[in-house]
């Protein structure tokens, strides 16, 4: 029976193509022209995830794939692939390099692969399902959540305050107020600042299958926990809010604050 790892190489190659596309735009005239207009990166994106899809179909043509960019196909077979090329538009529009290429896999709906790419930075990070968490670097370092019990010393990130609405906001807030210290941004890259050891608590909402299917394998292969705010397993008709913790210890207090 296949197993997860097996497709390892198969999503290493996948993103290592949506780099190539990724990479030249960055930072570029063309995107700098724009000023600020999606269009560029939309193209990137769009680019990208075709250069995934037409692998994927070469090599798995048996397999799903979910994408943010071209839709659902095959998304009932046992193995389906979650994409999202640029996981950090507004990061990559802004020429800041926390962004990343999101590889996600299922098996009967539970994320079992998660690769994050950082296609400037040559940063990667890499989780199995059973597995260690794998971390890449041209500076070095290694994954592995560091311990931290109390949400008095944690550092917090949240992606943007934007994705809260009137009943979430307040909820976060207290998450936010009990926290040490709070960092905006990051998207993706928080995650794996996460299997670093350098951040102890993501909080996000209006999350996609897309945004989230990489992310588990990496948060939970390095020791924490990715769940949605009431710290249950993300699955696909999952309500859209995530939650990473670095230490198991942390999941029922921040869930516990974010509870309706």
């Amino acid at each position: 029976m296949a197993h997860a790892s097996d497709f390892l190489a198969v999503a290493e190659e996948a993103a290592d193509l949506a780099g190539q596309v990724i990479r030249p735009l960055f930072r570029s005239a063309l995107l700098v022209e724009a000023k600020g207009d999606a269009s560029p990166v939309t193209e990137a994106d769009r680019a990208a995830e075709r250069a995934i899809r037409d692998l994927l179909a070469q090599r798995l043509p048996a397999h799903g794939v979910i994408g943010e960019e071209y839709g659902n196909a095959r998304a009932d077979a046992d193995w389906v692939w979650v994409l999202d090329p640029i996981d950090g538009t507004r990061a990559f529009v802004t020429g800041r390099p926390l962004f990343g290429t999101l590889i996600g896999l299922l098996h009967r709906g539970i994320p079992v692969l998660g690769l994050i790419d950082q296609p400037v930075t040559g940063e990667r990070w890499i989780g199995i399902a059973g597995q260690a968490t794998r971390f890449r670097s041209p500076i070095g370092g290694s994954a592995g959540c560091r311990p931290c019990a109390s949400l008095a010393e944690a550092e917090l990130s949240c992606t943007s305050p934007d994705m809260f609405d009137a009943a979430t906001a307040p909820r976060f807030a207290a998450v936010k107020d009990a926290a040490r210290r709070t960092t905006w941004g990051g998207d993706c890259i928080a995650y794996g600042l996460v299997a670093l050891g350098l951040v102890d608590v993501v909080v996000d909402a209006t999350m996609k299958p897309w945004d989230w299917a990489a992310l588990v394998p990496v948060v939970e292969g390095a020791g924490g926990r990715c769940t949605d705010w009431a710290g249950r397993p993300l699955r696909l008709d999952s309500d859209g809010t995530v939650l990473a913790v670095g230490d198991p210890a942390l999941l029922p207090m921040v869930s516990g604050l974010l509870a309706d």
